[in-house]
């Protein structure tokens, strides 16, 4: 019990530390979140509290006002601090990379197949939805680098459905923040062996950094892709 509860009260400092942290890069991007989230806590315990003294229960109204209250700043707090982070992503390259290694069980991502020397990339998930190529660059040139992407894994999965998708505001495009809601909300057609037998034809087949020979550490300062980068055999 002892080595529990120590293990508990280490923990809470750094949950604290690490909310307090994402307060602060919240309200870089939001300066209002402060005002916002007492607002919501106020308004909810303030009716809350109204109605308990309507009743003849303000004490038990009160408590259940401030509990609701705390609840409530909390889930604006985190819908604001996604947005937040999602608006500082945005237009960053790799950004899409990482909302994919965030996007849940069952689906797995591989970063970066295919690039060019313009450093537009396609990332690979796959899940029971099948293959989803995901985009990052010009509209244009990544619509080359997915068809180059989808006739290479045509050798060894053309039995299972690929998506594209070009994260983009543009038409036909889709945001940053909608990325994993949109792969989420694709239909499931994959049975748990036959995403298991992707991922391992796809993996024997490669990909583009498994197939480069970079160096082992940070890359070099001024090192180019090689001519020719994102044609892959």
């Amino acid at each position: 019990m002892a080595r529990k509860d120590t293990a508990a009260n280490a923990a809470n400092p750094g949950r604290l530390k690490q909310i307090a942290l994402t307060y602060k890069m919240t309200s870089k991007a939001d300066p209002k979140i402060g005002l916002v989230l007492a607002a919501v806590g106020i308004v909810t315990f303030g009716v809350f509290l109204a109605i308990g003294f309507l009743i003849g229960h303000p004490i038990y109204l009160g408590i259940l006002g401030f509990l609701l209250a705390f609840l409530a700043m909390a889930i604006v707090f985190g819908r604001r601090a996604e947005r937040a982070a999602f608006g500082q992503m945005e237009g960053q390259p790799g950004a899409a990379a990482a909302v994919l290694d965030n996007i849940g069980r069952g689906w797995t991502t591989t970063p970066a197949v295919a690039m060019n020397r313009s450093q537009d990339v396609v990332h690979r998930a796959v899940g029971k939805a099948g293959i989803v190529l995901v985009a990052e660059g010009n509209p244009n040139r990544v619509k080359t680098l997915l068809a180059a992407e989808k006739k290479k894994m045509a050798r060894v999965v053309s039995d299972v459905p690929v998506h594209d998708i070009i994260v983009g505001n543009g038409e036909g495009q889709v945001p940053l923040k909608k990325l994993r809601t949109t792969m989420l909300k694709l239909n499931r057609v994959l049975t748990g062996p036959q995403v298991t037998a992707t991922n391992d034809r796809l993996r024997a087949m490669g990909d583009l950094m498994s197939n480069m020979p970079l160096p082992k550490g940070p890359m070099p300062k001024g090192m180019k892709m090689p001519k020719g980068g994102g044609k892959m055999r």
